[in-house]
Order: C-alpha cells, then structure tokens, then sequence
C-alpha cells in the first residue's frame, strides 16, 4: 500500500470525500514499506512524475521529460540554422577585398557591400520577432529561412554592383530571423541544460565561419566568388528540407490557448526521450497580447531592455569589426605597417587593391578556430559565476587585447592577440544569446530577442566605416574605439538587475520574474534579483 496526502488544493478534492489521504493496492510488492517524507523544495522522484499535483505547466513537463534524444534532433537542425548565419556574415570578410579589385570599388562602396546587409538585419529583426510572438516561433522561422536561402542563391548571379548590395541586402532581411532559432529552442530546453545547449549550439556558428574559409580557400582560385555565394546556402537547403520536422513551440501554444496542441507536442517529446510525462491536466495559462513593444518598457523591464540594447549592440560592433579587421591587418603585416604606410603615402588611391594570399588565409582560419576556445571558456564558467560577469569578462579582455595592438608586434604575436579578443567576444556574444531569452517572459520573448539582434545589427552596420574607411585615417582611433565601447558595456553588463542563472523560463508577464521555478531550485525567491 502506498499512502500519499494531497498538498494543494485540488479539483477533484471535492470528489475523493473528506479524508485528503489515498491509497493504492499494489498487488506482487510487499507491503512493509517506510514513509518518505519530502522537504520543501525537493524533487519528487522520477518514476512518480508528478503525483502529487492535479495540474502541470509547460516548465513542468519539460523539466520532467528531461535533456533526451528529442533535444539532441533540435540541437543539430537548429545548429544547421546558425550555421549558415555565420556562413553568410563570414562571406563579407572574405568578399570584400575580392569585389574591391574585382570591380575597382572605392572603399567606401567595399564599406556599404558589408554594411546593407546589416541594414536588412536590423531593419527585420524587430519583424521576424513580431511573426514569431504572433504567429508561431516555427512559422517565422521557416519564411525567414526560405528567404534567405532564395535571394542567397540569386546573389551569387548578380551582373553589377548595384545588384549585388540589393540582393545581399535581401539576404540581410532573411538572416534577421535566424536568431528566432535560440528562442524556439530554449523553450524546448530543461533549466539545468539550458546554458550549455545555447552555448553548444554555438558551436555551430564556429563550424560555420570555419567552413566558410575553408570554402573560399578552395572555391576562390578556381570558381570565383559566385560559386562561393551559391555553396554558402547549403546549410540553409538541408535545413529547408528538415524545417518540416520541427514541433511548433509547447510554451506558444499554450498561451495562445491551443493546449491540445501543446500537449501532443509533450508527448511527442516524452515518447522521443522515453521518459514520463507529468500526470494531471496542463495548465492553459491566461492569454496575452503577444509581441507588444510596450511590454519591453514596462517598470520591471525597462531598464533591462535598455542595458540589453547596448550589451547587443557593442557585441555586434566589436565581432564583426574585428572580424573585418583581422583581414585588414593581415594584408599590412601589424598595425606599425599600417600607420607607416599612412604616412608615406599621403595621397593614397582608394582603388588600389590587394587580392587575399594564402598566407592571410591561413591567418584567417586560425583567428576563425577561436570560436571554439570561445565556446568551451563560456561553457565552463556561465554557470559558475552568472551570465552578468561572464559578459563582463568578454568585454574586458576583449577591450584589453585592442589596447595591446598599439605596440608595434610581429604577425605571430598579432594572430595570438586577435585569436584571444575573438574568442571573448564571440562568448559575450553567447553569454548574450543565453541570457536573453531567459530574461524576458513568454508572450515577449521572440520580440526582445528580435529588438536585441536589431541593436546588433546597429552596431554590425556602422561598424565597416570604422574597421575599414576609419582605418585609412588612423588605426590607433579605431582601436580606441573598439576597446572604449567594450568597456561602457562592460559596465552595462554589471548593472543589469536581473542575474539568470539556476532560474526557469518565465510564462507569464504578469507574474513576478522567477515565480515559477520558486521551490524547483535550490535558490531562494529572494535571489531573482541582484
């Protein structure tokens, strides 16, 4: 006999008469077994899932259900996503200096190439994020990918420049809602696994930029730079064909009100993974108005909203600089050379060019290979001392290599110090990634996610003029202003008031943030804020 009490109140309490205890005849177990009381806060074992609630939430299910062979399937179709992401930003790096001989264009035109992409980024980011609080984190991510693989392809036939910076900038547009992928997959995500499979699936971008220079080494002597374009959406057709197996969101639909729906997605998971699903009927929660801007300024998020713009922004502005530095560095030699060859020649052509060699190719891949050190750091020491310092730290050491560019080193040295300053950015960058979408509530999330890319992709817009155009007048400016940037978000990153980490997604906006996971964790409620 195993004898259990109801510790809630109960629907059906008024059904099971008057006592509030139960038993149950289990027939071939004996019957000599000892009470186990549970303290508060306690898990309640596995194989009961759930026995003593009436009632579940999404956070529950998912918790119950686990980490399984469902999340592994998420992780690499997801990853897929990212993966081409990163494929179509790294491309700008190494098209650049190609189209800058190619087509005898001025510095300025070799700027904007970079820089309309971002200006479609930014421009869609806020869009893609609204679709995907209206209509379903799956449906804005399937548009947002067939778009950026259509006008990816077409880019690689484009006859002239003006043709190449509209399609690429249509290519912008559709990369804006990538960054939709992390939101529908840390939904499906358990609390304790979170971090490090957003920090795992990072590890997809890293792929992804090393891939692309890969590519180009062997494409671009032989195919061109058309070929490369058309190769680089690869990820983006396999995705295509496997965006077809991605469940809709379980936390979407249930606070639009389709709980049937969200329920077969549990179980779907569950089957998948093996594992119970909790017992009780799922809590269809209140419903919302979804993807409204003004729940991004309400009291309790305004200034969290407002630090996260900055955080994102300079994040996007120092990564994609750096990136487009390291080739202008590398063609030079070290930043001496540079400041240099300013100053002999004073009158220098805007059209004169250097084509990539394979020495600033290999240089390239090894700086690339940085995101995987990146990756691992952040995966270690997120959940060790929080999302805040984590952030923090990136941008300090980042900030820290830019100043150590002002001496006058060798190429080695140089390649060391860009390998370090990319690998902290990059993990600012997924440190970011993690702790947006934990930060903001269900019915906003894909929006705050999407306003935040919106900010990168600011910062991703400006940041050609200052990498490459700035460059030509000063290089110790530039990199005065990398490394000040980084320091003021830095800053940012400290005074964000909510610190994440050991905290459940929060469903509702009109709970207090953290009120669901109070008595999962071993953190006190007390502890959602600092």
């Amino acid at each position: 006999v195993v004898k259990f009490r109801r510790t809630g109140e109960s629907s059906r309490s008024d059904e099971d008469g008057i006592s509030g205890e139960h038993e149950v005849q289990i027939e071939g177990v004996r019957t000599e077994l000892e009470p186990v009381e549970l303290g508060d806060g306690a898990a309640v074992p596995k194989e009961f899932a759930n026995p003593t609630d009436d009632t579940f939430m999404v956070e529950d299910a998912v918790e119950a259900i686990g980490f399984g062979k469902f999340q592994w399937k998420l992780s690499v179709i997801t990853g897929l996503a990212w993966m081409a992401d990163a494929m179509e930003m790294m491309i700008l790096s190494i098209l650049a200096p190609q189209l800058h001989c190619e087509w005898r264009l001025p510095s300025w035109q070799v700027a904007l190439l970079t820089s309309v992409v971002f200006v479609g980024m930014m421009s869609s980011s806020t869009l893609w994020g609204n679709i995907s609080d209206q209509y379903g984190r799956k449906t804005g991510l399937k548009i947002s990918v067939l778009w950026t693989l259509y006008y990816g392809i077409l880019s690689g036939f484009a006859p002239i420049y003006s043709w190449i910076l509209v399609l690429r900038g249509l290519v912008g547009f559709g990369i804006g809602g990538v960054p939709q992928s992390v939101t529908l997959y840390a939904e499906f995500l358990p609390m304790k696994a979170r971090a490090k499979c957003i920090l795992l699936i990072e590890v997809f971008w890293a792929l992804g930029t090393v891939f692309e220079v890969l590519l180009a080494v062997v494409v671009m002597p032989t195919l061109g730079w058309r070929w490369l374009l058309i190769l680089s959406a690869l990820p983006l057709l396999l995705f295509a064909g496997l965006c077809f197996w991605l469940p809709e969101s379980a936390r979407y639909d249930v606070l639009s009100g389709n709980q049937e729906k969200a329920l077969a997605t549990l179980k779907r998971i569950a089957t998948e993974n093996g594992a119970p699903m909790p017992l009780g009927k799922l809590v269809i929660s209140r419903q919302e108005d979804r993807g409204k801007m003004r729940d991004l300024f309400t009291p309790h998020f305004r200034w969290t909203t407002l630090l996260l713009w900055f955080i994102w922004f300079s994040n996007a502005f120092s990564y994609y600089g750096l990136v487009l530095l390291t080739t202008e560095l590398f063609q030079a030699g070290d930043v001496c050379s540079i400041s240099s060859r300013r100053q002999e020649v004073k009158a220098k052509c805007s059209l004169t060019c250097e084509y990539l060699t394979e020495e600033d190719y290999t240089d390239l891949l090894w700086t690339t290979l940085s995101e995987f050190p990146g990756v691992l750091v952040t995966l270690w020491i997120i959940d060790r001392i929080g999302r805040k310092k984590t952030m923090a730290l990136s941008f300090l050491v980042f900030s820290f290599c830019s100043l150590l560019l002002f001496l006058c080193v060798g190429r080695n040295v140089l390649t060391v110090l860009l390998f370090i300053a990319r690998a902290f950015i990059s993990g600012g960058f997924q440190a970011a990634y993690v702790y947006t979408p934990e930060v903001y509530p269900t019915a906003t999330r894909a929006l705050g996610l999407g306003t935040c890319s919106g900010m990168a992709r600011v910062g991703a817009l400006i940041t050609p003029f200052i990498a490459q155009v700035m460059l030509e007048s000063s290089v110790y400016l530039t990199l005065v202003v990398y490394s000040g940037c980084c320091l003021l978000a830095a800053l940012a990153s400290c005074f964000l008031p909510i610190e994440t980490k050991g905290r459940g997604l929060q469903e509702s906006s009109h709970k207090e943030w953290g009120q669901e996971m109070v008595g999962r964790g071993s953190h006190s409620p007390g502890e959602s804020q600092e």
